[in-house]
């Protein structure tokens, strides 16, 4: 097990200009890069666990300290625009104008790519996903590395995305070389990909740039990959990362209650979820709204006693939501819960994103009442 260098920033880049202390340490970050090793850092989605995305070897590591399936592509990450050009083997119109609104921020765009990248890097596909993050630890830390950075989530392959370093040292201790402590994420859960490879765009993963953004942007009807409304079978190989194999899961077995016209029903079906989970002798745990709560706490036989309750925040908040919500999939994990019951919200602008992650946690086990 190899040693892991924790860097700490000062002031965790709440601010766009990097003090000079906090550009220092990254400076020792950005050599291990160079080298080939890998470095968990923020950005301002979740944590970002990075590698020299033109190094076959260092994708290959990235693997391999995440358990994950090399089929499963990368993100490469740049610093500039004028980075993007050497990556690719043409740049659509369409990924010009999310281009010009939208990086740096919370977006991967899928385009051919060049044979500069390295199938390794791109789990073997002719595409390669690049993203510009806004984040500017994240910004200088590429800067000063001098290379593009392949950099998936910084966890444990399966499990829910890191959203602070604590995640990354509790996922990776021992299997990088090095975890930049940035504080919190700002968003929390993973960039919006588009596909403009084709010949039409087409989101692969919701995010902070909303499917409505996207259309209102290029003034399309976007279309959408097959992978968000259900599993991928076994032999299609993803186009992006957590589009095929089971993500964002705590320990144990997820159900997700949603709502078809409204929210009336589902406070009764998932009171009467926890019943039947707690008739099976199951130590249960409940994800839910604030209104949800309330709503369930003035229902008779409402078992409060008997379970685990953690209140996810309003439905009216889709950004704390979203932000929270990784955060409380791994409080689960430090439950003795056995059977979790998560409600579902809208899936309106930043909701998609939201319920994208959780219907996968669950693994698409979804009760609709």
């Amino acid at each position: 097990m190899m040693e892991t260098r924790i860097i700490k920033l000062n002031d965790y880049c709440r601010t766009e200009i990097l003090s000079d202390a906090d550009r220092e340490k990254l400076k020792e970050a950005a050599e291990i890069l160079k080298e080939g090793g890998l470095v968990a850092f923020p950005t301002e989605t979740v944590y970002g666990l990075g590698g020299n995305a033109l190094m076959p070897e260092a994708s290959e590591r990235i693997y391999a300290a995440k358990g994950r399936p090399s089929d499963n592509p990368l993100i490469v990450h740049i610093a500039d625009i004028k980075d993007l050009k050497p990556l690719v083997s043409e740049i659509p119109e369409a990924a010009r104008k999310m281009a010009e609104r939208y990086w740096p921020g919370p977006l991967t765009m899928v385009f051919k790519k060049s044979p500069l990248v390295p199938s390794r890097t791109t789990g073997g596909l002719d595409t390669v996903a690049v993203r510009f993050p806004v984040h500017p630890a994240a910004m200088e830390l590429i800067r000063l590395s001098g290379v593009p950075v392949a950099a998936p989530s910084a966890n444990r392959s399966g499990r829910p995305s890191t959203t602070t370093a604590a995640h990354c040292i509790e996922d990776l201790t021992g299997r990088v070389d090095a975890i930049v402590d940035g504080g919190s994420a700002d968003i929390g859960v993973e960039s919006t990909i588009l596909d403009v490879s084709g010949e039409e765009p087409q989101l692969l993963r919701p995010g902070a740039v909303t499917k409505e953004m996207i259309e209102e942007t290029l003034g399309i009807e976007l279309a959408e990959d097959a992978a968000l409304k259900g599993p991928l079978a076994a032999d299609v190989r993803p186009k992006a990362p957590g589009m095929k194999y089971r993500h964002y899961a705590p320990k144990a077995p997820m159900q997700l209650v949603m709502g078809k016209n409204g929210s009336e029903a589902v406070a009764p079906a998932i009171l009467s979820c926890l019943l039947e989970s707690i008739r099976k002798g199951r130590k249960t745990a409940l994800l839910c709204s604030e209104e949800c709560l309330r709503e369930l706490k003035a229902l008779d036989s409402f078992p409060e006693k008997d379970i685990i309750i953690k209140p996810g925040g309003s439905r009216r908040d889709q950004y704390a939501m979203a932000h929270d919500l990784f955060e409380l999939l791994r409080e689960m994990d430090e439950t003795d819960a056995e059977y979790i019951i998560a409600e579902g919200c809208s899936e309106e602008q930043l909701g998609y994103a939201v319920m994208n992650r959780l219907k996968k946690a669950a693994a698409w086990q979804i009760l609709y009442v």
